[in-house]
């Protein structure tokens, strides 16, 4: 019989051990993208890739988040689900709802500096544009930056240079 047993071993076989801090620190890590999944809002939260089972469990954590013995059991359940889980698309779907602030910023940062650049350099700046975004209106773009730099000499309020982003913002996309 010992003989058997030792036969269905490879001794070669490498045995992986995980310490107890180490499986503390992972049902941790569960738990709070268990919490990070039930804080999301209806809408966010449809953007989560998830199977029915854990779909399932975070929608009765969000109903019964007042019900404090009750909430915390079901977070501990929805947390022990996402152990069996990959989690890598879901952090995904989370870091992207997390940055949309930070992609709206980034958009908004990038028509600003196709404005100035359009007021500075002109018809360059127009017609590196307009290779981009070909839809666009090349006279009306050049109509707004030279009423744009006018209105800065005569440090008037810069009513075209709003109208160039505006433009801009209408007929650029934000996915780019």
């Amino acid at each position: 019989m010992n003989d058997e047993w030792q036969n269905e071993v490879d001794p070669d076989e490498e045995i992986i051990y995980i310490s107890k801090s180490e499986l503390k620190r992972d049902a941790i890590m569960h738990h709070e993208l268990g919490q990070k999944l039930v804080n999301l809002s209806p809408a966010n939260l449809a953007k989560i890739p998830m199977d029915a089972q854990l779909h399932e469990a975070v929608h009765l954590a969000v109903k019964i988040r007042n019900k404090h013995g009750a909430f915390s059991r079901q977070l501990n359940y929805v947390g022990k689900l996402l152990r069996f889980r990959d989690l890598e698309p879901i952090n995904i779907a989370i870091a992207k709802i997390e940055n949309q602030h930070l992609i709206a910023n980034q958009y908004f940062h990038n028509l600003e500096r196709l404005r100035d650049d359009i007021i500075a350099k002109g018809d360059d700046a127009i017609n590196q544009l307009l290779l981009d975004h070909p839809s666009m209106e090349r006279s009306k773009l050049r109509q707004l930056a030279r009423q744009a730099k006018k209105e800065a000499e005569q440090n008037k309020p810069p009513k075209s240079a709003r109208q160039i982003f505006q433009y801009l913002k209408e007929n650029i996309p934000a996915e780019e």
